[in-house]
């Protein structure tokens, strides 16, 4: 199988990537820096562009079997499109090669919910992120959602929870309805999102990736992710970076 792959330089990326190099699947990978980009291995082809640019995204859908998208940029209170850019740019350059399967990952936080997680959350942490520092975010996740879930394609949109990073795959749960609490460790989310070049069952659905194990505070996930941007650790080990 073949699977291109967009955002592949990302910190979910690369999980996707040192994942799929270890199956016997061909991996195309547009990315824009290609220097900073720590993979190499036979089945995997780098594609130098941006994903706004029609022709590096032609050059890494042709061919494929299934289209994963993990494209993410970090939170800013100027304009974001590059969400719902990359969402028209992959769907259009499908539909021109035929290609039919895209799994992309989106947040959980692009829909209200029912919060139970207490006051320090619903008036504090979550009001800061949502409609604060990630308000131009979330608002183009959403825009990029309707645009893939309205493709044409067959398309699973993947929520993600509070990501954090994690040493391996975690017995995760995926479910189509909203856990309050929940996080989500990025090999889990690459695990799931591998899977999606395979599996139908979640066709057509904007399923939820739950990890259990492991999990960080609320205040440590917002301040590695959201603010401070922490590096995952098992990306930065050299020894672990070359499949």
């Amino acid at each position: 199988m073949r699977i291109a792959v967009f955002g592949a330089n990302g910190a979910t990326g690369r999980h996707v990537i040192r994942q799929a190099l270890a199956t016997d699947d061909e991996i195309v990978a547009l990315v824009r820096r290609p220097a900073s980009f720590p993979y190499t291995g036979p089945r995997l082809r780098v594609v130098a562009g941006d994903v706004r640019d029609a022709e590096s995204v032609d050059a890494t859908v042709a061919g494929a079997d299934a289209v994963l998208s993990t494209i993410g940029v970090p939170f800013s209170r100027d304009p974001i499109d590059i969400y719902s850019a990359a969402a028209t740019a992959v769907a259009d350059a499908m539909r021109r090669h035929g290609v039919r399967r895209i799994a992309v990952v989106s947040s959980s936080a692009v829909e209200a919910h029912e919060r139970t997680e207490g006051w320090l959350f619903e008036r504090v942490l979550q009001p800061m992120v949502v409609n604060g520092i990630g308000r131009t975010t979330y608002a183009d996740m959403r825009a990029a959602e309707e645009i893939v879930a309205h493709s044409g394609l067959d398309a699973t949109i993947v929520r993600a929870s509070g990501l954090f990073p994690a040493d391996a795959v975690s017995d995760y749960r995926a479910d189509t309805a909203h856990a309050p609490g929940a996080f989500t460790s990025r090999p889990d989310l690459a695990h799931f999102l591998l899977r999606q070049a395979r599996e139908p069952e979640w066709i057509g659905t904007r399923p939820e990736v739950h990890t259990d194990d492991g999990t960080p505070s609320l205040l440590r996930m917002i301040w590695d992710e959201g603010i401070r941007h922490t590096p995952d650790p098992i990306l930065r080990d050299p020894a672990l970076e070359t499949v």
